[in-house]
């Protein structure tokens, strides 16, 4: 496994502002400030992957190739068990071409309806992929429970209807830095930084 440097170059292959912003924070403390895929302009690669981790390692390579350069992808979404885990892989796509994830999240209730079962999580799945094709992937993942209506104004995507176990905030009334400690993507994160970061 070969380890960044401090101050090494790193594209996220992501268009999503949000998730720049979570993983730029992650990163700092390793000297690490990455670049968009989106400040580059390399475009999206199509999501095919059966799975977060297929979807990740897509776009990773994607992005290494086209900026010759270590790149770091990420896939996430939200599952809701009386749902079948779906939204899952394509949590995305529920909100549309628009990217509204006010519909998505009204349709995650509409769908879910009265069940009883109101568990919920989120899973993320990190990439690092190396120009020559190379990758190293890892995963986290965060369980609580349904919330509806939305709440909060933090984050982004379903997480205004994301309760985690042991919380009484959902991941939209959180603060970035209480988030951040427990997310499927801080999880995901110590396990790539145990591996892949500077000491």
């Amino acid at each position: 496994m070969i380890r960044l440097q401090r101050g090494a170059r790193l594209v996220l292959a992501s268009h999503n502002p949000g998730k720049l912003i979570e993983i730029a924070a992650l990163l700092a403390p390793f000297g690490i400030a990455p670049v968009s895929a989106a400040a580059l302009g390399l475009a999206e690669p199509e999501e095919t992957g059966a799975d977060f981790a297929a979807n990740a390692r897509i776009k990773a390579r994607a992005a290494a190739r086209a900026a010759g350069t270590v790149a770091l992808a990420d896939d996430s979404g939200f599952a809701v068990a009386a749902l079948g885990g779906a939204p899952g892989v394509v949590s995305a796509r529920w909100a549309g071409p628009g990217k509204d994830f006010g519909a998505a999240m009204a349709r995650v209730a509409r769908e879910v309806g009265d069940h009883p079962d109101r568990r919920a999580w989120f899973t993320a799945a990190l990439c690092l992929a190396w120009p020559d094709g190379g990758t190293a992937c890892f995963q986290g993942r965060v369980d609580g429970t349904l919330a509806w209506p939305p709440r909060g104004t933090h984050g982004f995507g379903y997480d205004p209807i994301f309760l985690p176990d042991g919380h009484a905030e959902t991941f939209g009334e959180m603060t970035p830095a209480v988030k951040e400690a427990i997310s499927h993507r801080a999880r995901a994160f110590a396990a790539l930084r145990a591996a892949c970061l500077p000491a």
